[in-house]
């Protein structure tokens, strides 16, 4: 007959003094680890395209890049191969292009200022073709973006001509473009507008449409109907002069989304220019407040990263957080305006007179 054995562990207290700093000492280590960013390596390879500014790209697939800038020049990267094109500016207007957009067929292209021009180009023909579908010539007009959500569904953003944005929509994949009216869309604060800095101030996910403002207020405009109604929200980051409010956002889904920016004139100020979401865009917390980084121009949410995994950039250098932009970790001191991603592990960025190539090597 066996008998049973019961082992009853004695209890030292200094063992457990020592087993409980220990447990403490390792929680605190991990929440450490937690807050701290594992920085990717990274490896560059650099397009110069001189005569022209790039605030604009879009990836098309794995081997192509689509590319529009100042002067009236536009391209494209593929297989590393540059291929430049222009078109020419009439009389005294130049044609600056600050927004590309690619309905999954065709690429279109925005100039900025009166007459603003849209153009839709084949971005896989030897010649790229630009077509006019649409124009408008007013003293206030400037568009700062462009965005297919699908590939029927675009918009483009502009800043105010009368008392509410500028905003086009085309519902057939870009033939045909029609301004909203202004009864459609919430009224703007004198002194609001939107900011040309990197194509980045459009967002959408399924049936949600934001976009965002700076200068005299910094808010967050959404539709959640595919661009049918407009509700508009407020934000805390930094605003009330020209060239403070939100300058990016970007959503990695409809209820989780980051908005940055700053003051562009003050680009290390870094109060109040990073904020977080977690209900698509209605309420919002500053991130990372009084850290780094300042003024930023465009941000991205990393592919696959579940929402924890940010790149940004601005002509200050590229910012990465693996902590939901908790804190930020600067990565290059090299100047970009924008930045698009192929994959978790391929970035695109563009700057002035240069587009680069990033293989990120994530190891965490």
């Amino acid at each position: 007959m066996f008998k049973s054995i019961i082992f009853e562990p004695s209890i030292n207290p200094v063992t457990s003094k020592h087993n409980l700093t220990l447990s403490l000492f390792l929680l605190l280590f991990l929440a450490a680890k937690a807050q701290k960013n594992v920085v990717p390596e990274l490896l560059f390879t650099d397009f110069p395209i001189s005569g022209t500014e790039i605030r604009a790209i879009e990836v098309v697939n794995d081997s192509l890049l689509f590319f529009a800038g100042s002067h009236g020049f536009f391209g494209s990267i593929d297989k590393d191969m540059v291929r430049l094109d222009s078109i020419k500016k009439k009389e005294d207007h130049h044609f600056h292009f600050r927004s590309v957009a690619f309905n999954g067929k065709d690429m279109y292209m925005l100039s900025i200022e009166s007459p603003a021009h849209l153009y839709k180009v084949d971005p896989f023909s030897e010649h790229f073709d630009p077509q006019l579908v649409y124009s408008e010539d007013h003293l206030k007009v400037f568009y700062d973006a462009l965005l297919f959500k699908d590939a029927l569904t675009g918009f483009a953003l502009g800043d105010p001509v009368e008392n509410c944005f500028s905003v086009l929509k085309t519902i057939d994949g870009g033939s045909t473009w029609k301004k909203v009216a202004c009864e459609e869309l919430p009224a703007v604060v004198e002194g609001e507008a939107a900011f040309a800095a990197s194509n980045s101030n459009l967002a959408a996910q399924k049936n949600t449409v934001w976009f965002v403002s700076g200068g005299k207020k910094a808010r967050v405009f959404r539709s959640r109907n595919n661009g049918i109604n407009w509700e508009v929200f407020d934000t805390p980051m930094v605003q009330g002069e020209s060239m403070t409010g939100i300058f990016t956002c970007d959503f990695y889904d409809e209820n989780k989304g980051i908005i940055m920016g700053g003051n562009y004139d003050k680009p290390n100020d870094t109060k109040g220019s990073k904020a977080l979401t977690k209900d698509g865009g209605k309420t919002w917390e500053l991130i990372a407040d009084g850290q780094l980084p300042g003024y930023i121009s465009c941000v991205r949410y990393i592919p696959g990263s579940k929402g924890k995994k940010m790149m940004a950039v601005a002509s200050s250098g590229i910012y990465y957080s693996d902590n939901s932009g908790v804190s930020w970790k600067k990565i290059s001191e090299k100047p970009y305006n924008t930045v698009r991603f192929l994959n978790k592990n391929v970035a695109w960025l563009g700057g002035n007179k240069i587009i680069t190539k990033v293989i990120l090597n994530d190891q965490n």
